[in-house]
């Protein structure tokens, strides 16, 4: 299916099947910042399925037309991604910026708080104490569930209240950054081959204009930089750069928990190559020193915003409730939370079984175990959201991308 047509017959379906949801979000979601995403990125999306529709033709007839070939296809990527996420998420920001209320998702402004207590108080938190002195409709917000890194793309606006500091502008420029480096590193291990470049390309098309990773940046996009940083880390891996694979995860784990189990399996890696401590430096040193200011400061209010509201045990709960079986068992069955709990642990006892018994040789198994075992998460865990879909989806599209590159794995450890 992936090489049907060169590769453009799935355009072709990504594409209208987006430009499909794209509209019917338009029309019906209940989410304000999501409408207007929709009746943007319809549009694009419908040109792209045209501009495919287009190349098919040609190839049709021109079998060896380069308007049917591997750089149109990535022309026709670029413009999606500009119409269906840069577009719709300069609109929003533009409108945001000029007193348009419901234009921005939660995230966008609890990163922005945070990046103006950063810059006030050395600390993106807030106690337990300021955040029950807030009105109860305000307390949501007060509450940072992300790692001290998150807050940096809170810092523009905490200078100049403009529509280019929206922390969604900053976002996008870290993930274009994040991912234009992953697919130099992957061109750049070995001699290009029409079959790599193409899953290269399927890679940056679901890291990209996939509707849940367009929709979720032009809305709110904290997901994506982190997402960015693990395809980048693994692209590194497959170049057998395991301290510089350490230090891009390490950098998307001081932004977000998702991060973490990546820099596991990660490490797992590296230890097959005699490199575990060189990765684990960057992976786990780096999250570290972006907690230890918050942790001197006010370690109260990073355990009341990292750990008790993740956990449910805040003074409000997460909205987070995507009816995935984890959130069905916890809400429907007997002591469904603890069922639901018990199912997450096996899942994540498995994967360290799977990972201490057969750790992964090379970068595309990595990529795999941390997708399959994300998805499994997500899954399984009661408070969870759909738009988190993306992390797992990425990575296992990634993974034939490594695979085509990679050299080849040092001999197995005695």
């Amino acid at each position: 299916m992936d090489t049907a047509a060169g590769g453009l017959a799935l355009d072709l379906g990504l594409y209208a099947v987006s430009a499909l949801f794209a509209a019917v979000t338009a029309v019906t979601s209940t989410l304000p910042p999501h409408r207007p995403w929709g009746a943007v990125a319809a549009v694009g999306y419908l040109v792209a399925a045209l501009a495919v529709a287009g190349q098919l033709l040609l190839r049709r007839r021109h079998g060896d037309s380069p308007a049917a070939g591997l750089t149109a296809r990535w022309t026709v990527t670029g413009f999606a991604w500009a119409t269906t996420t840069l577009l719709p998420l300069i609109v929003e920001s533009w409108q945001r910026a000029s007193g348009r209320t419901g234009r921005a998702q939660e995230e966008v402004v609890v990163v922005e708080h945070a990046g103006a207590r950063l810059a006030e108080h050395g600390t993106p938190y807030l106690g337990h104490d300021a955040i029950a002195a807030l009105p109860p409709a305000e307390q949501l917000l007060g509450y940072t569930p992300y790692q001290p890194g998150m807050a940096l793309f809170g810092l523009p606006r905490a200078v100049v209240d403009a529509w280019w500091t929206d922390a969604r502008v900053w976002f996008a420029l870290a993930t274009v950054v994040a991912l234009a480096l992953a697919v130099g590193t992957l061109r750049r291990t070995a001699s290009p081959t029409p079959r790599r470049d193409a899953a290269v390309l399927r890679g940056v098309q679901a890291a990209t204009v996939l509707p849940v990773c367009a929709l979720t940046l032009a809305t709110g996009g904290d997901d994506l930089p982190v997402l960015a940083l693990c395809l980048l880390a693994l692209a590194l891996a497959a170049a057998d750069r395991p301290g510089r694979a350490g230090v891009a995860v390490g950098l998307a784990g001081a932004l977000k928990l998702f991060a973490w189990p990546v820099a596991v399996v990660l490490i797992c890696w590296a230890a097959t190559r005699r490199a575990g401590l060189r990765t684990a430096a960057g992976a786990l040193g780096l999250p570290a020193v972006a907690l230890l200011p918050a942790l001197l400061i006010d370690r109260d209010a990073l355990v009341e915003n990292v750990l008790r509201f993740p956990l449910g045990h805040g003074l409000v709960t997460s909205p987070a409730q995507s009816p995935f079986p984890g959130h069905l068992i916890a809400t429907a069955l007997p002591a469904g939370r603890v069922v639901a709990a018990a199912l997450l642990v096996a899942a994540g006892v498995a994967i360290a079984v799977r990972l201490l018994r057969r750790p992964p040789r090379t970068a595309a198994t990595t990529a795999l175990i941390c997708g399959y075992g994300l998805l499994a998460a997500i899954l399984l865990m009661p408070s969870t959201r759909f738009g988190y879909l993306l992390y797992p989806l990425a990575l296992l599209v990634w993974a034939p991308a490594l695979a085509r590159t990679e050299r080849p794995a040092h001999p197995p450890l005695g």
